[in-house]
């Protein structure tokens, strides 16, 4: 019988020859001289990229510079607004008009506090990352050295061509409009209410316990400062203009307003019907009197152009906000602005009033786009507000508070019933609540009085 010859191969030379106990077979006998690859401190780098990653995100990185902007946009704000009640009369500015700097002053070291907190955390996560970074590149380094067939450095090579290939792609084809994903705002999930900030009775005093105000969410070039309040003149159901500030300052001293009127009667045909509005864009958003439309009212042209809710839309106080003691008459459309636009919230009979959320597109006439579905039926509501994409819903407790209880993500279309968030009230009902991207706040309308409330996010 002939000689065989097996060769057992492992992983690198060196090797020999030795003949196996029966002299019939050679065995090839392979030792690994390196050492064993360090897959621990690769799994270790891999894990610490991955936290990198979550915690550094573009949203976070323009905290500091929104931050800082704002800061600028108040104290250019206090100082016009302290010029402009320095004119007034004497009197007056010393008692009055020096609250209202007093509630500035409070509000700008709010804001300067939030920036210290925010530039200490990324102090904080600049050190860190660094000294992270610094170790995974020392471990990438003698990790590197396990790499005998340069795969490392072939694979870095064709992607830096590929990458070279693709800006190339990109360079030729026009840019895409930007899109925006709800719920991802870079806020973090929203823990507290805070306040109230500001609070005063409007310049109307207490005649009228109903009504909205806030101020616009895409205000034109030079707007924005201004302040709108409309108040429901007629019945405590409608208005039909709404009156403008140039600052808050002049709105709650009642200085200086220009109303814009959108009929000369009230109520009729395409004027104001519930406390529920909002503006955008120079354009006021509400529930058109006596019909299941939306009104969009151009406050320059004072045209009115309307996009009609489907045929079974509550309106005429058939589903509106309500708790045990109390129904809030015409608020079956709810109007709510966020980081991404216009929203109306309503109920249809098919849905058996449950809550519904529809995206209101801000053209000229408008247009309706998503729409989502919730099993929140909305007379158990008080009131709802949209945050970056998710729906928030408020109820009464008692005279003195208000909760968020429930939220619906319009990406995930996740609910949740188990939210215990309270707002110390004012007064005992609040008529209109509504988010306000460009400072985080809550505008509240309450019994005549005018309230904001800073929304506290993890």
């Amino acid at each position: 019988m002939s000689q065989s010859c097996i060769f057992i191969l492992m992983i690198v030379i060196p090797f020999s020859f030795l003949q196996s106990a029966t002299g019939k077979e050679c065995v090839c006998n392979l030792k690994n001289l390196d050492p064993l690859f360090p897959k621990d401190e690769l799994t270790k780098v891999e894990t610490t990229t991955l936290k990198c990653m979550r915690s550094i995100t573009s949203e976070r990185m323009t905290d500091i510079d929104r931050l800082v902007l704002g800061l600028q946009q108040r104290l250019k704000q206090l100082e016009d607004n302290v010029v402009e009640l320095e004119k007034e009369n004497s009197n007056l500015y010393a008692a009055m008009s020096l609250r209202i700097v007093e509630l500035e002053f409070a509000e700008i070291q709010d804001l300067l506090n939030k920036l210290n907190r925010t530039t200490n955390d990324y102090h904080h996560l600049d050190v860190q990352a660094a000294a992270q970074l610094e170790d995974m590149k020392d471990t990438m380094v003698e990790l590197e050295k396990f790499d005998k067939m340069q795969v490392i450095k072939k694979n870095r090579e064709n992607q830096i061509k590929k990458n070279l290939e693709q800006c190339k792609d990109e360079l030729k084809a026009s840019s895409p409009p930007p899109t925006f994903s709800p719920g991802r705002c870079g806020l973090g999930q929203m823990v507290n209410v805070a306040g109230p900030r500001a609070s005063s009775l409007t310049p109307y005093g207490t005649s009228y316990p109903y009504g909205a105000w806030g101020r616009d969410v895409k205000p034109a070039r030079g707007d924005e400062n201004k302040y709108w309040l409309v108040v429901l003149t007629s019945s405590n159901v409608y208005g039909h203009y709404v009156r403008q500030y140039s600052t808050l300052s002049t709105l709650l001293l009642g200085i200086g307003p220009k109303d814009t009127y959108i009929s000369s009667s009230n109520p009729t045909t395409n004027t104001i019907q519930g406390s529920n509005m909002v503006m955008y864009g120079n354009a006021l958003y509400y529930n058109c009197y006596n019909a299941y439309y939306v009104c969009q009212f151009n406050m320059t042209t004072r045209a009115v152009s309307t996009v009609a809710l489907p045929s079974d839309t509550g309106y005429n106080s058939k589903f509106p906000f309500a708790h045990l003691g109390t129904t809030y008459g015409y608020t079956d459309m709810d109007f709510a602005t966020d980081e991404f636009g216009v929203f109306v919230i309503y109920a249809t009979t098919s849905n058996f009033g449950n809550v519904i959320i529809t995206k209101v597109e801000t053209t000229n006439p408008p247009v309706f786009n998503q729409t989502w579905f919730t099993s929140l039926h909305k007379k158990t509501v008080t009131n709802t507000f949209m945050v970056c994409g998710v729906l928030y819903a408020t109820r009464y407790l008692d005279k003195d508070t208000e909760q968020i209880f429930y939220s619906y993500d319009t990406k995930t279309n996740k609910e949740r019933y188990d939210l215990k968030i309270n707002i110390k009230k004012m007064k005992t009902n609040i008529e209109y609540l509504n988010y306000d991207p460009r400072d985080h706040l809550l505008y509240v309308y309450s019994d005549a009085y005018i309230v904001t409330y800073e929304l506290v996010f993890q």
